[in-house]
């Protein structure tokens, strides 16, 4: 509960408690005025203070508006409603129904210095009309005043204690909430810069693999269909030169083969551009016809697995995937000359593995050279492909003994 839900009810009270109590007085003193042996001074009294508290009142409401809280208006106003209630009950008991106003409004509209006293007199108010009315007579009805007056004390100061035990844990509550309420905005701050922030690393992230496609793109075309062109060029200059039409139609021969090999390389390179493959199939069908097409293609025995439960993958993780295939299968044809290459996509828990092994020449991985603006692109690209998606890629390998290339991501399900 808020403070301004705290302050609601006591607000209330303010505009119709202290109207209800002097009402409350004059009709319980109204109708005992006989049983209490109310005299003709007693009813002239009550008939000019009744009108003065209603003026009182009237007052005191025009003055809280003007300005709330304790102030010298409200003790002046306190002490004057004090004596009102004190002779009202003086002439009739009953009228400690309007005199018990004092508990309520000591506390808020006295300083803290005078909430004691003004709880005090009206103690000694209420001790009055409890033994029977002012002035007591007899000494044991003094002694019998005095008790019921230390009752009274003892009373008021556990409820004003109790009282100020609740205000500050309300106190404490709201600068709580408005603490939490504080935390919470900050949180969502928070949360909006780091949305912002992801967008900002999923369109770096973009960028980044639009630049390494375009960096394999160009050193995928030296690779091969300038490094084809150039082979034709070659071929072209030696016919040029053959001292025989044998010699020449050998060499023409080479660069029609080198030319055929370049298209086939160029229809490759923008196959690989998108993975058209995954258009219409899933990854382990994806992966199956590649396999199939490239053994076919290079006259090496190729197959493909799939382990574990096939799950439908999000479409960047089927794409990179494949593409390590790919490259990996292009990278065995142009350099391993494998007679046996397999292929295995293992479903394993939160991960997907792709293993592709073959027993071609294989190489010394350590002394694989860092490419350069001429150099291959195969395993580093292979490698920034896994690890843009949070993969890693290992590859093992030893001369004349094959090579082993594992690609592991996590598994990211479609989300359509």
């Amino acid at each position: 509960m808020t403070n301004a839900a705290h302050q609601q009810p006591r607000a209330s009270f303010d505009a119709w408690g202290p109207w209800a109590l002097l009402a409350a007085g004059v009709v319980a003193a109204a109708l005992s005025a006989r049983a209490v042996g109310m005299d003709r001074t007693g009813w002239v009294v009550s008939a000019v203070l009744v009108p003065a508290a209603v003026v009182l009142q009237l007052c005191w409401g025009r003055a809280k508006r003007k300005r709330p809280g304790p102030s010298r208006t409200g003790v002046f106003l306190f002490l004057l409603r004090w004596a009102i209630a004190f002779v009202l009950t003086w002439a009739n008991p009953f009228f400690a129904f309007y005199a018990v106003t004092g508990y309520y409004t000591a506390v808020r509209e006295l300083p803290a210095r005078l909430v004691l006293p003004g709880l005090f007199l009206t103690a000694v108010t209420m001790s009055g009309s409890e033994i029977g009315g002012w002035p007591p007579h007899g000494l044991i009805l003094w002694a019998g005043f005095f008790l019921v007056l230390a009752v009274n004390i003892g009373l008021v100061s556990v409820f004003t204690r109790y009282s100020q035990q609740e205000q500050a844990r309300a106190v404490v509550q709201a600068d709580t909430i408005a603490e939490l309420e504080r935390t919470n905005t900050a949180l969502q701050q928070a949360l909006d810069e780091n949305a912002a922030l992801h967008a900002q690393l999923l369109l770096q992230a973009r960028e980044a693999g639009v630049a390494d496609e375009r960096r394999r793109l160009a050193a995928e075309i030296h690779d091969t269909i300038a490094q084809g062109l150039t082979g034709i060029i070659a071929q072209l200059q030696v016919v040029a030169n053959a001292p025989d039409l044998t010699t020449a139609r050998t060499h023409l021969e080479r660069a029609s083969a080198l030319a055929r090999h370049s298209l086939g390389e160029a229809r490759r390179s923008v196959h690989n551009l998108a993975p058209v493959a995954l258009a219409a199939d899933g990854l382990p069908e994806a992966l199956k016809k590649t396999v199939a097409d490239w053994g076919e293609r290079n006259g090496v025995r190729a197959e493909f697995t799939v382990t574990g439960t096939t799950e439908q993958l999000h479409d960047e993780i089927s794409a990179t995937l494949l593409r390590i295939a790919q490259e990996a299968l292009s990278n065995a044809a142009r350099h391993g000359r494998p007679t046996r290459v397999g292929v295995t996509l293992s479903f394993m828990g939160d991960e997907v593995t792709l293993d592709i092994r073959d027993d071609g020449t294989g190489f010394d991985p350590a002394a694989v050279p860092e490419r350069t603006r001429s150099g291959g692109f195969g395993l580093e690209g292979m490698r920034a492909r896994a690890e843009r998606i949070a993969g890693s890629l290992t590859v093992e390998s030893e001369p004349g003994h094959g090579t082993a290339v594992s690609a592991r991501v996590p598994l990211v399900r479609d989300d359509r």
